[in-house]
């Protein structure tokens, strides 16, 4: 305790002095305290480190970040704290290597989601360090893990006809349009109300992450089948997809991938998933030339690099490409 107490000291001093003068203030504050008995009041360093918690979150909510996300950071920060058992200004960069490999080792996780933890932490300590109330990131000198590139997959022209040949409900035929012909997230799409389509423009507005806007269009296919599908409701809820009985509540995330999983077992397809449509359509539009600045702007993402992650270029067009520069 009494080590953490000098070191918040001279932590605290470094900006006011030099190298010789904090050794010798060290040495006086061990000299002085080994005298006294050193207790930390811990109410007021948790209210201090759940002050903390509460600034960062608050901060990365004016940023835009998604109530969704900020709820993961939360949850992500406070476990990590629980297990390391250090107070915030004394976690140190091996306590963050450790956390991350014991974390890895007993849930068996994925490259990929140790680096998001990896990343949220950065993020979190980050701020403090920017903010003043810490020296220096302990997360700094942790690099960005490397992941292996999967191949994600995609739905042939074929599984998506298949798909539409075989809905039985004019709704689930609007809904699979719907995506395959936009690439929204299907967050975006169960927000959409009936007055949001403009179909004279085949085009609407969703709030995408962060509650941004952004235009996203569709083909004339899913302008016959979704008008089909509004003539064809009784009730009065403003949602454009509603569930198929009485009340027709609106469709809810959870309702679309149980009903798209289930429409796919039955086909035989794999992984039918509303996601994989949005990749289906990045990497079909790259493969026809689509400018990636656009392709980018249509999917409303934020970094180009995710754009790049989503959209899988075609091995068959590789091959073309190879002969007509190369070969």
């Amino acid at each position: 305790m009494k080590q953490d107490l000098i070191k918040d000291i001279i932590q605290g001093m470094l900006p006011y002095l030099n190298n010789a003068q904090n050794e010798k203030l060290q040495e006086v504050l061990q000299y002085t305290l080994a005298k006294y008995e050193v207790t930390e009041n811990q109410n007021r360093e948790n209210d201090s480190e759940q002050n903390y918690m509460d600034l960062f979150i608050s901060a990365k909510r004016v940023e835009g970040c998604s109530e969704k996300s900020l709820k993961y950071y939360r949850a992500t920060i406070e476990k990590m704290i629980a297990t390391v058992g250090k107070s915030i200004k004394h976690i140190e960069t091996d306590d963050i290597r450790k956390y991350l490999t014991d974390y890895q080792e007993k849930k068996k996780s994925s490259k990929v989601t140790i680096d998001n933890i990896r990343r949220i932490l950065s993020s979190f300590f980050s701020w403090l360090e920017d903010e003043d109330y810490i020296l220096k990131s302990p997360v700094r000198r942790i690099h960005k893990i490397k992941t292996s590139t999967n191949i994600k997959e995609t739905y042939s022209d074929e599984m998506l006809e298949l798909m539409r040949d075989n809905c039985t409900e004019i709704r689930d035929l609007a809904i699979i349009d719907m995506l395959a012909s936009t690439g929204m997230r299907v967050g975006e799409m169960v927000l959409l109300n009936r007055n949001d389509i403009d179909f004279n423009e085949r085009e609407c507005i969703v709030f995408g992450k962060g509650c941004k806007e952004r235009v996203v269009y569709f083909d004339a296919r899913t302008k016959i089948h979704l008008q089909n599908y509004l003539d064809s409701r009784k009730d009065d809820n403003p949602a454009l997809f509603v569930s198929l009985k009485s009340p027709h509540e609106r469709l809810k995330i959870g309702g679309v991938e149980v009903r798209l999983r289930e429409f796919g077992r039955q086909l035989g397809i794999n992984k039918v998933h509303p996601h994989k449509f949005r990749r289906t359509l990045a990497t079909m539009a790259i493969d026809k030339g689509m400018p990636i600045e656009q392709l980018q702007q249509l999917l409303g993402h934020r970094r180009i690099d995710t754009t790049l992650q989503y959209a899988m270029v075609k091995q068959s067009n590789v091959k073309i490409a190879h002969k007509r520069y190369i070969g």
